[in-house]
């Protein structure tokens, strides 16, 4: 945990000693009474946290805040619904990559099923973002959904894509391609879609290069969805 975040609502009460950022303070970074850390609020800014008291059931701090951290390039996710365990580590890699939305979304070879999964339902999505950041040492965490279809989703994007929004789509088997050579450095916005574990149907990919995406690879080799996603989003932002 390279930065300890809050929610608003809990910069003004004690931390409890349960908590497992208490743990952290505590015996990870070895903080005492007046020692500092680095701290942050979610989708806010970066400071300074003082551990002002220790007491035996909760944590009392501080807090001395600089200004929020500039906006992040808009990049935008469609996964196919993957299963629960390869979304917790989508979550929070992308998230740490710097990802502003992930839509993960019902394709033709995706398990509708995996929508109802506990991760969604018990709002543990956010925790997997929220430790994500912490990693990347920063407060923002990405939109994210898990209703749409992928049409659904495709709709919700502008009409158009302008000559400053990139929209590829990975594909090991119609992409003529590298994502190397599809130039997403000269976006300004992204929007990146992978398929489920079992990949693009033939009507996904119809829809999508109708909204505008160019098919692209990583090579010859097939990878998780996980993977993928960490490889194509590291190529998309680099420099």
């Amino acid at each position: 945990m390279n930065l300890v975040l809050f929610e608003s609502a809990e910069l003004s009460v004690p931390l409890p000693r349960t908590d497992p950022r208490a743990t952290h303070i505590l015996d990870v970074l070895r903080r005492h009474e007046g020692d500092t850390f680095d701290a942050g609020v979610v989708n806010g800014p970066l400071g300074k946290a003082t551990l002002a008291r220790i007491a035996a059931d909760a944590l009392t701090l501080t807090f001395a805040w600089d200004a929020p951290p500039s906006p992040l390039p808009p990049t935008t996710l469609l996964i196919g619904l993957p299963r629960p365990q390869t979304a917790r580590d989508i979550l929070r890699d992308a998230t740490t990559l710097g990802a502003t939305q992930i839509h993960f979304v019902a394709t033709e070879r995706a398990d509708r099923n995996y929508a109802t999964s506990t991760l969604w339902t018990s709002g543990e999505w956010r925790r997997h973002c929220l430790t994500g950041a912490a990693q990347a040492f920063d407060t923002r965490i990405p939109e994210v959904t898990w209703t749409h279809t992928l049409a659904s989703a495709l709709a919700t994007l502008p009409p158009e894509a302008s000559a400053k929004e990139g929209r590829l789509a990975l594909d090991n088997y119609e992409a003529s391609a590298p994502l190397q050579k599809c130039n997403p450095l000269g976006y300004t916005s992204l929007v990146l879609a992978l398929g489920p574990e079992r990949g693009w149907g033939p009507a996904d990919r119809e829809a999508l290069r109708a909204a505008g995406f160019t098919l692209a690879h990583l090579g010859t080799r097939v990878l998780r969805v996980e993977t993928a996603v960490v490889a194509a989003l590291a190529i998309a932002r680099a420099g």
